[in-house]
């Protein structure tokens, strides 16, 4: 695997990662499958290993292995349970937000109770009516003396019932300089959860919906000043939302490959193994190959955000690849798995599942080729990744 990267100290994190994904969460799937619901203490323990401080410096008492090493625990995560996996990734978006728009009391104050898994983040941007539209939002916030006092509600909120700190980003005023982001913390008085519901896939995971009824938050916890909301939004998905989602595509990839292959070799059909069949080695052969040209995609654009290079549309194409290229993937093996992959006794189905979960947020497939287009007609509006560069490069070291 160093070929992709990494080097001995991500596979140490990696197989640190896989032993505790086996261990502790495969014996939970069948659990997650049945209820449905957000797994809050396993989303605890999981944060309990210190991995949702990936990014944070050491200095506030994160790992300080950048978005590579991120990468590594989120894939591994997803390898077993893609709902994890995106547990993790949901909680990376609520400390971009803190790690690149707080200031110094707000770090102090959140980054080490992160670190330690003693508070889960997210991050809340989209709305009913608006969707992925940023600037369509409604949800409000007014100033009233040393508070601001907020109403609307926002949905798809990743870790939305597990969370303890929300970054939530609300109009203070009119166009793109009108939004502006505030951490609220559960239990605030006005403050409030709408009911989970099932969904296809991702079960074990939280992505529902928060309820802001005359919400007093104070002045202090803006994130940045009045205007910062869109900045906020656009570099917690660009940076962090394309990457890690790219992460629990990979990871579940390689699932499916795994458990592909080997039910290709248990089964038989004409007194031979099934993977004997050429027309299998061919489904098989295309699978794998995704999967390497998907990986190198991944490891490529987190490394280069490791460096602080430019890098928006290596992100863009790493998310387009690994959504499309695990999707495919999903399709081949059920096809190869027939009328047994219809059945839960096997997991090929869960990950075809949770793979169309990974297809809209931070930017469909389309929206992605969209962006490439500009990139190639020389087009493109700016770059997050060269904005935030030198604040990224401080990630993966310890502080500036």
């Amino acid at each position: 695997m160093e070929r992709y990267f990494t080097d001995q100290h991500h596979e140490r994190l990696r197989t640190a990662v896989r032993e505790f994904a086996n261990s502790e969460v495969k014996p939970r799937i069948e659990e997650m499958e049945a209820t449905k619901t957000a797994s809050v203490d396993l989303s605890r323990l999981i944060a309990r290993q210190g991995w949702i401080g990936a990014t944070v410096p050491r200095g506030y008492g994160g790992m300080g292995v950048g978005h590579l090493g991120k990468t590594v625990v989120i894939e591994e995560l997803s390898r077993v349970s893609g709902a994890m996996g995106a547990m993790v990734q949901a909680s990376q978006l609520g400390v971009a937000k803190i790690i690149h728009f707080g200031n110094e009391e707000q770090k102090k104050t959140w980054l080490p109770a992160i670190a330690s898994g003693d508070c889960l983040p997210t991050i809340a941007v989209t709305e009913h009516e608006s969707g992925g539209h940023v600037l369509g939002m409604t949800s409000s916030a007014v100033r009233d003396g040393d508070d601001y006092v907020l109403n609307g509600r926002k949905v798809y909120v990743g870790n939305s019932h597990v969370g303890d700190l929300h970054g939530v980003v609300v109009r203070t005023g009119p166009g793109s300089k009108g939004l502006t982001a505030f951490l609220v913390e559960t239990g605030t008085p006005g403050f409030s959860l709408g009911r989970q519901r099932p969904a296809m896939g991702l079960h074990g995971f939280s992505f529902g919906e928060l309820v802001f009824e005359d919400c007093r938050v104070p002045a202090a916890n803006r994130l940045g000043e009045e205007g910062d909301g869109l900045p906020v939004a656009y570099s917690s998905s660009v940076l962090y939302g394309r990457a890690n989602l790219t992460a629990v595509s990979l990871g579940i990839h390689q699932a499916i490959l795994d458990e592909t292959t080997a039910f290709c070799a248990e089964r038989r059909r004409y007194d031979a193994p099934l993977a004997d069949l050429g027309s299998i080695k061919l489904k098989l052969g295309r699978m794998q190959s995704r999967l390497m040209t998907a990986r190198l995609a991944a490891y490529h654009a987190v490394h280069l955000l490791d460096r602080g290079e430019q890098c928006d549309a290596e992100l863009m194409n790493a998310k387009l690849v690994n959504v499309e290229y695990a999707l495919d993937s999903a399709r081949d093996a059920m096809e190869i798995h027939a009328a047994a992959g219809l059945f839960t006794d096997r997991p090929v189905e869960r990950y075809l599942r949770d793979a169309h979960h990974i297809f809209a947020p931070a930017g469909t497939s389309d929206i992605q080729r969209l962006r490439l287009g500009e990139v190639a007609l020389g087009t493109a509006k700016g770059s997050w990744s060269q904005r935030l560069g030198e604040l990224v490069r401080c990630e993966a070291e310890t502080t500036c």
